[in-house]
């Protein structure tokens, strides 16, 4: 199965009914488990500290009526109806508005950008900026001054680490409050060695299912959150029409109004735990490249929405009829929770627990593969989990890396107040992060007046601000995690963007000129072998100064050489008929090409056998559109002023599609079984079986009268060269700080970004490559 196709076609553009409830019961597993467990913690973490239960009952329907506007402004108004209309074809996520904003503003992570790039499909911009217009303007102001796009830059990343962070606590908090049941049927010194405990026990368990992946687990993990959402509603009916069927009253704003008035300070530093009952809803937008928005919007709209209202409601009604604060767990959902029920609860609590953090753990892998394409965090192993189903991921070392640091939270804080505190802030940072980003869509993107991107700032920044202001407060008690947490991951992805960019800028001033390569003439001044030579390289225009190194001291050189480029483009997929951008470099008889192939945030990296001939293929593609009875699309090479590479117009690159899209493909391949082992890739499919023949594909020319003597030979040549076989030649980059340069510099790049280069993995295919037929070459860059 062709997987990118599935990425393309695997998207649905118009949803029959079934498919858009299934997906919606799906969604319920995945994305909203954080969200529907809210209610364990929310009431417990706005009494810990900051505010008192009183017989007035004015500070538990104050809360309430905070709680039911909070879900009713942030997660139905702002994102069900207005940020998940932002995606960036059919992908979401802040690193996803990011995108588009490179797109419409040219502002880019990713130094190697081309014109080419805008004509892909999925590269849309609606309209033409009109001459005067605040878009316009502002679109010039982002292009013009390095340092805001440097800031847009930081604040994507900011709101990236926070998702992160978000990984860390969410699943602390839920599983310890679910498990903080316990506390009811034991005494309180004896339940804290148990529940710390258990709680660990139950997130090793979490993390070690994370390489099963999300389509195994969706199915199994809906019903529990369904059973959930329906407990907790009828548990909220029930203490409703038992203990106060007035409570409704104090969904009005005013009940806001009196608890603000009558606890000041108190309430509003409370606001921090309050902020807990929109915990998750970012995972909406983050997930919505496995869903659809119709989906999301239903389930959310339909079942999670009311479900949570009537819980929280009949926790209110609850406590507003008991007043006597024996001990802080009085104030908890459990209490409200009748006897009888406690424990059957208490299970469908753990398991729901589990399956909130399952939400929060596919976003952070989604988010982190989606840095790592744009070149803003090192590269790690990616195990594609389903071959049906596509940016659905696993990633070994940072579940791993979660899991620890989960635990060190758990074991750390052992309360929830502390893990409240510092789960709210992270999520309530993620959404301020969301919202800046949206007011620049709003313009940019949408074309909308500027006057109601400074609306919607306004309204939803001020009220997150406000929780944004209550949690930062609670700096001592457990805020400082997220922040330190955050700060050490922007740290690296900055370290690693910033040395990247330095890399290719040396790579780009040291490239070498196309008139030294004419001066050596067709052989090169070397003796031609036999076989395909690839060296990977960065640029895509100009030689690279790694091959004048490799033709100084190699005493021979392949008879076909191509410098490839594997690049991310600022889109989530490139179709399979855009993969490849095929030009020549010098004279046809030198036999040099060049290869760009491009691929999206959220695309699939093929293996090195399906490359091998989805690259020969497109060579031969491209030899044969140089006919004159051939118009195939051909781009004239401009580059983007991004003062790092400049224009090569001698060059021709022409569009060519991987070897599924070529119907009439002018070479054929037949597929023999090889029984060679392979290697580890970065980029892996779960399902295949060790014992598996490897496939060796072998090309046969056909005869055909529409290919002119010329192109047949160099084709023949083609064909010979990869018959031969194929040698992949690695550049080997040792970047040090060149001298003069700053002790800051010194420390980035010499310690910094070295220690994450040498502890990255390689280029997606390079792992798979079998290490006889790879040459790696060394070279120092002084950045």
């Amino acid at each position: 199965m062709d997987l990118e196709q599935v990425n393309q076609n695997g998207r649905i553009k118009r949803e029959s009914w079934r498919t858009v409830l299934t997906l919606a019961y799906q969604s319920l597993g995945v994305v909203y488990g954080d969200l529907s467990t809210s209610p364990l913690y929310v009431y417990k973490s706005t009494f810990a500290e900051d505010i008192h239960h009183s017989e007035t009952n004015e500070e538990i329907f104050g809360v309430l009526s905070f709680v039911f506007w909070t879900l009713t402004l942030i997660p139905l108004l702002k994102y069900v109806f207005i940020v998940l209309r932002a995606d960036d074809n059919g992908e979401g996520g802040t690193f996803a508005l990011y995108s588009l904003l490179c797109r419409h503003a040219r502002v880019n992570s990713i130094p190697n950008c081309q014109l080419a790039d805008e004509e892909l499909s999925e590269y849309t911009k609606e309209g033409v900026f009109p001459d005067k217009n605040f878009s316009s303007s502002l679109k010039l102001t982002l292009e013009k001054y390095r340092v805001l796009q440097r800031v847009l830059l930081v604040l994507a990343l900011i709101g990236t680490c926070m998702v992160i962070g978000d990984g860390v606590l969410t699943p602390a908090i839920s599983v310890f409050s679910a498990v903080s049941g316990l506390e009811l049927s034991m005494s309180k010194e004896h339940h804290l060695y148990v529940q710390v405990p258990l709680a660990c026990v139950i997130l090793v368990f979490l993390f070690a299912l994370q390489h099963y992946g999300t389509h195994r687990v969706g199915f199994l993990f809906a019903p529990i959150v369904i059973t959930w959402l329906l407990c907790i509603s009828a548990i909220g009916l029930y203490n409703i029409f038992h203990w106060n069927p007035d409570v409704y009253q104090a969904l009005s704003p005013y009940y806001m109004y009196k608890f603000l008035k009558k606890t000041q300070r108190g309430g509003w530093m409370s606001l921090g735990g309050i902020l807990l009952c929109i915990t998750g809803s970012e995972a909406m937008f983050a997930d919505l490249g496995h869903f659809s928005q119709l989906s999301i919007k239903i389930a959310f709209t339909f079942v999670v929405y009311p479900s949570l209202i009537l819980a929280y409601m009949g926790q209110a009604a609850y406590l507003s009829k008991h007043h006597v604060v024996e001990n802080d767990y009085h104030i908890g959902f459990y209490v409200s929770v009748p006897e009888k029920l406690r424990w059957p609860v208490l299970g469908i609590a753990i398991l729901a627990a589990v399956v909130g953090s399952q939400a929060i753990i596919t976003g952070t892998f989604s988010i982190i593969k989606q840095c790592s394409a744009l070149g803003c965090f090192p590269r790690v192993k990616i195990v594609h989990t389903s071959s049906k189903i596509h940016g659905q991921i696993y990633i070994p070392e940072i579940n791993w890396t979660l899991m620890l640091l989960c635990l060190a939270v758990t074991v750390g804080f052992r309360d929830t107040k502390r893990l409240g505190n510092a789960s709210g802030l992270a999520v309530i940072t993620v959404m301020l992060v969301t919202t800046c980003l949206m007011s620049l869509v709003i313009v940019l993107c949408w074309r909308k007046s500027v006057i109601l991107a400074i609306c919607f700032i306004f309204f939803f920044g001020s009220i997150e601000a406000l929780y944004f202001s209550a949690s930062l407060i609670k700096f001592l008690e457990g805020a400082w995690v997220p922040i330190a947490l955050s700060f050490i991951f922007l740290m690296v992805m900055y370290v690693w963007h910033y040395g990247t960019l330095k890399k290719y800028e040396f790579d780009v001033q040291n490239k070498v000129s196309i008139n030294w390569l004419l001066s050596l003439g067709p052989t090169l001044g070397i003796v031609r072998v036999r076989g395909i030579g690839l060296i990977h390289t960065e640029l895509v225009s100009g030689i690279p100064a790694i091959f004048s190194h490799f033709v100084t001291n190699l005493p021979a050189f392949h008879q076909v050489l191509v410098f490839l480029c594997i690049k991310s483009v600022p889109v989530p997929h490139v179709r399979p008929e855009e993969r490849f951008l095929v030009g020549r470099v010098g004279p046809k008889e030198y036999r040099l090409y060049r290869c760009i192939a491009r691929y999206g945030y959220r695309d699939i990296h093929k293996d090195d056998i399906e490359f091998e001939k989805d690259l020969v293929c497109s060579i031969a593609e491209f030899i044969r559109s140089e006919g004159p009875e051939c118009d195939a699309p051909v781009i004239r090479r401009e580059e983007f002023d991004t003062g790092t590479e400049g224009v090569e117009s001698n060059e021709r690159m022409t569009v060519v599609g991987t070897s599924s899209t070529q119907s009439d493909g002018i070479i054929k391949m037949r597929e023999e079984s090889d029984f060679s082992g392979t290697v580890g890739t970065s980029e892996l499919r779960e399902i295949r079986s060790p014992d598996r023949p490897r496939k060796r594909v072998r090309f046969v020319l056909p005869n055909s009268p529409q290919i002119d003597r010329a192109a047949r030979d160099e084709l023949h040549e083609l064909m010979e060269a990869r018959e031969a076989g194929m040698a992949f030649i690695l550049g080997h980059a040792y970047v040090r700080a060149k001298r003069g340069s700053s002790l800051i510099r010194r420390i980035v790049i010499d310690i910094g970004y070295d220690f994450l280069r040498r502890n990255s993995r390689g280029p997606n295919y390079a792992l798979n490559i079998p290490h006889a037929s790879t040459l790696e070459v060394g070279m120092i860059y002084h950045v």
